[in-house]
């Protein structure tokens, strides 16, 4: 078993910064679990100190049955992926992948043997002879991949592995390590600034803000169900909308959310958790691809579902085309609204007036002072 354990984990530099404040985490064996959040909010300190390159300041890392905290990185039983690949300039690719094995003196035939199955899962077969000045960055990622492999860790850690990468190839080397997740499940800590990564990677994605765990859930449950408005505006993208509205009740009873030009109704599932906010001033979430561009006299433009409504009328700022959709930078009033996914061959330019609509269902509250998501 490789269950990772964090128990009120804590790093301080000195008394100026608290880089990690009391993390309590626990990750399955074989579980893939992400790190994401900005830069410096402790992500990549966390898992350092489980890889033993940084001191824990107070509290307690168990990998397995061992607690950690005083063992050197060597003996953990860790394999770590760096930004920067962090291989051997004039070693060969085979060399690189066989030298963590040479140090533990493990015969010769083992290694090549090692060496064989990590080059066949990576595709490495044809590059064993190059040094890592010849290979593309890609190419030298899969090497720094096949070296944690070649040594069958309890624990895979990457840290930020893809961020020096250009678009494509991120694409593709997030595509290898799902594979390698299939072929090879052990237990892994991956760290990134990039939601994306986050979502399509993680078994679970750990959000972070200035040392703290902010959430905790599946890819699925921290974008539909953010615990605060930092979670529900780090992921996705585009970012979500924010603005300010007051809960009023409307001619007849519904619960209504408004701000100058802006009037969403409620529905009444989503009203019973909002009747102690009544009068008061919340905030209201608006996920660009969960909001149209509707037609004024008959609904959203092209169909969609019968709840939708339109919420009032936005003045097009910047149009950016996708290809594939558009996104809209809008002003209701005075309010920024982005729209996205939509129809990439909409004739709709900067300038034009645009009924905007959403659906109940996709609406998210938070309590203006603590943040926090209202449900």
């Amino acid at each position: 078993m490789a269950e990772i354990v964090l128990s009120q984990l804590n790093k301080h530099y000195g008394t100026a910064h608290h880089a990690v404040k009391d993390v309590n985490l626990t990750i399955a064996d074989q579980e893939f679990v992400v790190l994401v959040g900005p830069s410096g909010c402790g992500k990549s300190t966390t898992l350092r100190m489980i890889a033993g390159l940084e001191d824990i300041s107070t509290g307690e890392i168990r990998i397995g049955a061992q607690v950690v905290n005083r063992l050197p990185p060597k003996d953990r039983d860790v394999a770590m992926v760096f930004q920067n690949y962090a291989l051997y300039q004039h070693m060969t690719v085979y060399d690189n992948l066989a030298f963590g094995l040479r140090n533990k003196k493990i015969d010769e035939a083992k290694i090549k043997s090692e060496i064989d199955r990590a080059a066949e899962i990576l595709g490495l077969n044809e590059l064993m002879r190059r040094k890592p000045k010849q290979l593309s960055g890609g190419q030298q990622q899969r090497v720094a991949l096949g070296r944690c492999i070649v040594r069958r860790p309890k624990v895979f850690l990457f840290d930020e592995p893809l961020s020096n990468l250009d678009a494509k190839l991120r694409t593709l080397m997030r595509l290898e390590i799902k594979r390698l997740r299939t072929r090879i499940p052990t237990t892994s800590v991956f760290v990134t600034h990039d939601q994306v990564e986050a979502m399509t990677l993680g078994d679970r994605v750990v959000v972070m803000k200035d040392g703290n765990i902010q959430q905790v859930g599946t890819p699925l449950e921290v974008y539909s169900q953010p615990a605060n408005k930092f979670v529900a505006g780090f992921i996705g993208a585009p970012s979500m909308n924010f603005i300010s509205v007051t809960l009023r009740t409307g001619d007849g009873g519904p619960l209504f959310a408004s701000a100058p030009g802006l009037d969403v109704a409620i529905p009444a599932a989503q009203a019973a958790a909002l009747a102690n906010w009544q009068g008061k001033e919340l905030i209201l979430g608006l996920r660009p691809e969960h909001l149209s561009v509707a037609r004024a006299d008959s609904g959203p433009a092209g169909g969609g579902s019968s709840d939708l409504q339109v919420i009032g009328q936005a003045t097009v700022d910047v149009v950016e085309q996708l290809g594939v959709e558009i996104v809209l930078e809008t002003r209701l009033g005075d309010l920024p609204l982005t729209l996205s996914r939509v129809e990439a061959k909409s004739p709709i330019k900067s300038g034009d007036s645009i009924s905007v609509a959403t659906s109940g269902e996709h609406l998210h509250f938070f309590d203006s002072e603590t943040e926090l998501a209202i449900r």
